[in-house]
């Protein structure tokens, strides 16, 4: 590969700091922008335009990255977003190429799988880890369905955010929405997912690997 200009998306410096070296010791890759949340991740994504944006799903103020990666490909429906996350879940990676991703690994990964990744996505191909590809292939072979399939990306990150304690005005903030479109799409969350209660609502968010127990309230 030759030319490749790289936006880094996490709200942890060091991991960042890791990415730009690792990439930056390949020859043709250039780290062009960094960011920590989904709103300077869109901003810095229309400053640089990259070839490929590298997107933690797990940001700080609020939005996370599935809302990065839809908000972005709104706006540029080229982009090329490789998410990059500790999260492991089958029907997480399922909503990233949903919301518009090209490419999902696992922080767990080997580092020349995040390479080969992001070569792949820059080429215009998707890219899928090992070990998500693994998780994917055995629920889908075992006839598995999982809580998130009935919700849209938009729908799966607001479930995110009220699992992980934020209230109402909090997402309608994080998201640029109003508080009362914020209740329709919850009292639609619960509907979908046949919760009857909120405590119901992130019992069934932590059984599906949106958020960890540790995350929740």
């Amino acid at each position: 590969m030759s030319g490749v200009s790289v936006l880094l998306v996490d709200d942890h410096p060091i991991v960042r700091e890791g990415y730009r070296r690792l990439l930056e010791r390949q020859p043709g890759f250039r780290v062009v922008g960094e960011a920590d949340s989904a709103a300077t991740a869109y901003e810095a994504y229309r400053k640089f335009s990259p070839d490929v944006v590298v997107m933690d799903l797990q940001l700080a103020g609020g939005a996370g990255g599935l809302e990065a990666v839809r908000h972005i490909r709104q706006w540029d429906k080229k982009a090329r977003i490789l998410v990059v996350t500790m999260h492991d879940a089958a029907a997480y990676a399922l909503k990233a190429f949903e919301a518009g991703a090209s490419g999902f690994v696992t922080k767990g990964g080997e580092a020349v799988e995040l390479v080969r990744a992001v070569e792949t996505v820059a080429r215009g191909g998707r890219a899928l880890g090992d070990d998500i590809a693994r998780e994917i292939a055995a629920e889908r072979l075992a006839g598995g369905r999982s809580q998130l399939d009935d919700l849209g990306p938009r729908e799966t990150e607001i479930l995110r955010l009220v699992a992980s304690g934020r209230t109402t005005d909090e997402i309608a903030r994080a998201l640029n929405l109003s508080a009362k479109t914020v209740q329709n799409y919850h009292y639609q969350i619960k509907s979908k997912m046949g919760a009857r209660t909120d405590a119901h609502l992130v019992w069934l968010a932590i059984g599906a690997g949106l958020v960890g127990a540790e995350r929740s309230v």
